[in-house]
């Protein structure tokens, strides 16, 4: 039982819950006793002190006459009450000079007796007494309680005048009055208010105790047991069990959180057995050589594919199912760890059990028990055979691919992404810079290019992936011209950039060549109009001079402002000339290929000043629609210039082509009346300029019989022309194509059945 209390809730709570309810009841009762009874002998006191003062002021007036019968008389008919014991009136010097008991007259008391010895107890005597001084409790000789009060008789002037009895001035005290009374009937009132009271107290403890036991046994202990039963079935296992508590309280709450405690517990249960299972699944399906093993490299377990791979036999030996050796290899992992309890690493070659060469990368890592001892070590086994013989590959593959990159015919550099030094680069730079390879590695890229390019073209390498026709500089000074290609790219560890540069020197110089010859074939093919250009000055300079020589032959005399006029017109004339030839020369002269931010409407001007002539000639009509205030482009003005006079010259030659075919058809059907309308068309040529977001885009549209739609994806080829024989080279359009290429722009041909052809060029803005 001892042992029960020791380890019960409920008890402890019981008891503590029990012993604190009597201790305050018990305290209660005490008091509220002590009160009542404290409360009752004060009236009790009160109301002796009262019949005290009674029986004084009754015996007052015999006592001034002197009336000893009546002051008996008085005093016996008041101790007739019954809870008078005793009434006295004693003398100064303690004689009992009356009393309700006639065998008490005239004693004399011992004046330190109890009722003397309140007021005698000092000397000189006490006159004035507070009432709880006077009052005194005492046993009868019958057992019970006796209370006794004094009350002092005090010298009166009545008293001291009188002439019955005369008593001197100077006495204060002349007496004293004892009134005893029983406190029997009192003594049992107050122990018949102390059973009451200690039984109210007893049925308040007992009705409160067992009050609160049926409460704590049903609403405590009860679900406590229910609790401490959920609890236990969830600690065997059982998480789905609820514990069913229906209770509001703090009571329900708990059980409500030990049934999510239980599900949790549940939940998490199941994902450790998922987890178990996964593991173990993991541990058998993992693709790799897997086992445990102790100190003697007994194979305590291992999982599937090293069964599949080896097959080894119970009780068998890592160094035997291995590598079928009888005692343990001389560089061993496994011992290494349990002798440092650190993880080793290692690689292996072995047989399976096949027969075939494999290769493990070997990795172990200790097994501690509770103690931190090491009871066993885990051997993880790594496949990389096909690794093996990849890195074998690789090797070839890296020599193959090293011998390629040193015999790619053009330059290749590896650069520092950061400071664009030359990391390392192939054999070709030898040949094309003249530069031996251990000199220029990890000198910077830049050295290569003159010394004003290098700030910008140390930012466009950074951004572009390509830099086209740009000038270098090779070891002997000489310039040279290549393309760049930029990748970005790894080398090693750390990020590159891969550059390629192809030597384009030749092939520019046979372009310009070719662009040379370009211009000379346009010349060629304006030479009727340059010449009609020239003719019409010239004419106005011989018509001048003609009239001056008639007039100086005949002695004629010439007005001046004729003279001066005639001179002034000769004048212009010869720098009309002078222009157009200067113009021409300009064209025909050979220049590299040089970009500046140019205008495209002047230029377009410039190349109709030097072709007007002739499309006049010819009635073709040129209009003008020409954006003002176009923003710049960068290119080669001269260059800009020759495509402008190969689309001028293809769309006058086409508008003469259509018009040759409608007089040969006119001629055909003349014999027909409708025909002036469907065969005759308006020559013109409309050249349009305009700004579209962030290109300035040029239109040359004609009026002549277009291209076929078959053709239109081929008439930039080099020598494809489709003009007749002995009348076009082919390499207008090609030229054309190539210069607005290299200006970073683009031109296309659009062209509907008897629409004419349009060329559209795309220019970026500068």
């Amino acid at each position: 039982m001892l042992k029960y209390f020791r380890h019960s809730l409920v008890s402890k709570l019981i008891v503590l819950v029990g012993l604190t309810l009597l201790i305050s009841i018990s305290m209660w009762a005490y008091f509220n006793i002590q009160s009542q009874k404290t409360k009752i002998m004060g009236n009790i006191i009160a109301g002796t002190n009262r019949l005290s003062a009674t029986i004084k002021l009754g015996t007052h007036y015999a006592m001034m006459l002197n009336s000893r019968d009546d002051i008996d008389q008085i005093i016996n008919n008041i101790a007739k009450l019954k809870e008078i014991e005793n009434i006295r009136i004693y003398n100064k010097s303690g004689q009992i000079k009356f009393s309700n008991r006639i065998s008490e007259k005239d004693e004399i008391t011992n004046i330190k007796a109890e009722a003397c010895d309140i007021c005698h107890h000092s000397e000189p005597p006490l006159t004035t007494l507070e009432l709880s001084e006077r009052t005194r409790i005492f046993s009868s000789p019958q057992g019970y309680r006796m209370l006794g009060i004094i009350e002092p008789i005090c010298n009166e002037p009545g008293c001291s005048t009188d002439s019955c009895h005369v008593h001197p001035e100077g006495k204060n005290i002349l007496g004293a009055l004892d009134v005893v009374v029983s406190l029997e009937d009192t003594d049992k009132d107050i122990f018949a208010i102390e059973k009451e009271m200690i039984t109210l107290a007893l049925c308040v403890f007992f009705i409160t105790s067992a009050i609160i036991f049926i409460f704590v046994m049903k609403f405590v202990n009860g679900p406590i047991q229910k609790l401490i039963e959920g609890t236990r079935r969830i600690a065997g296992g059982d998480c789905s069990s609820k514990v069913k508590i229906y209770q509001n309280d703090e009571m329900g709450q708990l059980a409500d959180a030990v049934n999510q405690m239980g599900q949790k517990i549940g939940e998490k249960q199941d994902e450790l057995n998922a987890q178990r299972d996964e593991y173990q699944r993991l541990f058998e399906l993992v693709p790799c050589l897997i086992t445990v093993q102790d100190r003697n490299f007994k194979l305590l377990k291992y999982n599937r594919d090293f069964a599949v791979s080896f097959n080894p036999e119970p009780g068998d030996f890592c160094f035997h199912a291995y590598k079928g050796r009888k005692t343990k290899c001389e560089v061993c992992p496994v011992e290494k760890t349990f002798a440092d309890g650190k993880s080793h690493y290692s690689e292996e070659v072995g047989l399976n059990k096949e027969g075939d060469v494999r290769h493990w990368i070997v990795t172990t890592s200790p097994i501690k028990n509770p103690e931190g001892e090491i009871v066993a070590a885990m051997e993880l086994c790594l496949d990389i055979t096909a690794r093996k013989l990849l890195e074998e590959r690789l090797e070839k593959s890296e020599k193959k691919y090293h011998a390629i990159f040193n015999n790619i015919p053009n330059p290749v550099f590896v650069l520092d992404i950061k400071t664009l030094n030359i990391l390392n680069c192939n054999e070709s730079v030898t040949s094309i810079y003249g530069y031996d390879k251990s000199r220029i590695i990890n000198t910077p890229f830049l050295d290569l290019f003159p010394e004003p390019d290098r700030p910008s073209l140390a930012e466009e390498i950074r951004r572009s992936s390509c830099i086209n026709q740009t000038r270098q500089i090779r070891s002997d000074e000489s310039p040279i011209y290549v393309n760049i290609r930029i990748s970005p790219s790894e080398y090693g560890d750390q990020k590159v950039y891969l550059i390629t540069t192809s030597d384009i020197t030749k092939r520019l110089e046979t372009e310009q060549q070719l662009i040379q010859a370009g211009k000379m074939a346009t010349l060629g093919e304006m030479a009727s109009g340059i010449a009609h250009e020239l003719n019409q000055p010239l004419s106005v300079i011989k018509t001048a001079s003609s009239f001056i020589l008639k007039k100086l032959n005949r002695n004629e005399k010439i007005d001046a402002q004729i003279l001066s006029t005639m001179l002034t017109k000769a004048d212009s004339n010869v720098d009309r000339a002078s222009k157009i030839i200067n113009h021409m020369r300009q064209f025909a002269r050979k220049s590299d290929m040089e970009l500046e931010k140019v205008q495209v409407n002047d230029i377009l001007k410039n190349a109709f000043e030097i072709f007007s002539q002739q499309l006049k000639l010819r009635e073709i009509e040129v209009v003008w629609d020409l954006q003002e205030n176009l923003p710049f482009i960068k290119a080669d003005p001269s260059r800009l210039e020759q495509v402008f006079i190969n689309l001028l010259l293809n769309a006058r030659d086409a508008i003469e082509a259509l018009n040759q075919q409608s007089q040969v058809l006119r001629q055909s059907l003349s014999h027909v009346n409708t025909v002036s309308s469907t065969v005759s068309k308006d020559k013109k040529i409309l050249l349009t300029t305009y700004f579209n977001q962030k290109s300035v885009n040029i239109e040359v549209r004609d009026t002549g019989a277009g291209i076929p739609k078959h053709l239109l994806n081929k008439i930039f080829e080099p020598f494809f022309t489709t003009k007749d024989v002995g009348k076009g080279t082919g390499l207008g359009l090609s030229i054309s194509y190539g210069i607005i290429r290299e200006c970073g722009g683009d031109i296309r041909a659009k062209s509907e059945p008897g629409g004419g052809a349009c060329f559209i060029i795309e220019l970026p803005v500068a």
